[in-house]
């Protein structure tokens, strides 16, 4: 990871945003990140890149040695730019295939392999040591940062969730994505029990990332040093 100006320590920051596919957590918590000065860090890159390579290298998408095998010949390189979590595999930094059809549709099943999970989970809480962050995805709240104070869930009508995914250019079924995630053995999407849940569906970003900030104050988070 790049090196920060602040000094790692417990006074680093920590705010969780977990949802299902197309809630508009993405775009909140970039958002909510920004208006903070916080690293954004989007645990789903991550996830995307590892299925972008196991396709590429047509590793299968199930546990099993090969697997294991061949998560412990790479190179994954976690860091950050221009206010933003950046990966790299093996030096290569997959860009729009992160975006892909075919990574779409195996990105469920290649998040769900518990070594991958284990691997990436590490990954993403050794942000916590460089900044102040907002992490979103569907297992921060519960599995990544469980002991931070300011968790949120942010979820949205079926319908809403479908229309956002068409205007993003993607076709996947959210609800078989969302069947998937919310059902696999290793940290599945849930809603912790601590955590804030907001419906998106009449909302705008901004209206959202004012009603945190203000669950974030009322929490006693010093929102101006």
């Amino acid at each position: 990871m790049e090196e920060s100006t602040k000094q790692p320590g417990p006074e680093f920051v920590a705010i969780a945003i977990d949802g299902p596919a197309a809630s508009g957590k993405s775009s909140v918590a970039r958002s909510l990140a920004k208006k903070l000065g916080y690293l954004y860090v989007n645990s789903g890159s991550l996830y995307r890149a590892m299925t972008w390579v196991f396709l590429k290298q047509g590793i299968p998408t199930e546990p099993g040695d090969a697997v294991r095998g061949f998560l412990k010949g790479l190179d994954i390189n976690c860091g950050a730019r221009d206010g933003a979590s950046t990966v790299r595999i093996d030096g290569e930094d997959p860009g729009d295939e992160l975006q892909s059809q075919d990574v779409n549709r195996n990105v469920s099943a290649v998040s769900a392999i518990p070594e991958v999970r284990e691997l990436l989970v590490a990954k993403l809480v050794a942000y916590r040591e460089l900044d102040n962050i907002v992490m979103e995805g569907r297992d921060i709240g519960s599995v990544v940062l469980p002991d931070t104070p300011y968790k949120f869930y942010i979820d949205a009508s079926q319908e809403v969730r479908d229309r956002r995914r068409r205007d993003q250019g993607q076709r996947d079924e959210i609800r078989e994505r969302d069947q998937r995630d919310s059902s696999r053995a290793a940290s599945p999407l849930v809603v912790a029990p601590d955590a804030r849940v907001i419906d998106t569906t009449k909302m705008t970003v901004e209206e959202v990332v004012q009603e945190i900030l203000s669950e974030l104050r009322g929490k006693g988070l010093d929102l101006d040093s």
